[in-house]
């Protein structure tokens, strides 16, 4: 458990790549900087959609730092979001995103988390 300041090099930063963009992760317990949250950046490619999925044990905090897009929630609940809008996503519901801007939309999103949990549809 870390107890003093961890400060992680971009050059350690974990990175996975996907079809429809990347995400970026700068702090989680696999990192070994936190056992608290996880935290990370999602790149999402003009036009593209995530896979709908959603964090059995966790909230998440997404915030656009640059373009525009449309969430999807369960029930078919939709909201168009902008550069510094924020939504927060509680635990087992169903979300994906879409970028509906002609740039990549870059989202900065935390998690309640240090071993946040993703499962697929």
């Amino acid at each position: 458990m870390p107890n003093d300041i961890q400060v992680l090099p971009q050059s350690e930063a974990q990175r996975q790549e996907f079809s429809w963009g990347n995400l970026t992760w700068f702090a989680n317990r696999a990192l070994g900087n936190t056992d608290d949250m996880t935290v990370g950046r999602c790149i999402l490619k003009p036009g593209h959609t995530n896979g709908r999925h959603y964090h059995p044990n966790c909230s998440e905090a997404l915030v656009v730092i640059q373009g525009r897009i449309k969430h999807t929630f369960t029930g078919g609940r939709e909201t168009e979001l902008n550069e510094g809008d924020t939504v927060v996503i509680p635990p087992n519901v169903r979300h994906s995103a879409t970028n509906i801007g002609e740039i990549d939309a870059v989202l900065f999103i935390a998690f309640s988390s240090a071993d946040r949990q993703t499962v697929g549809e």
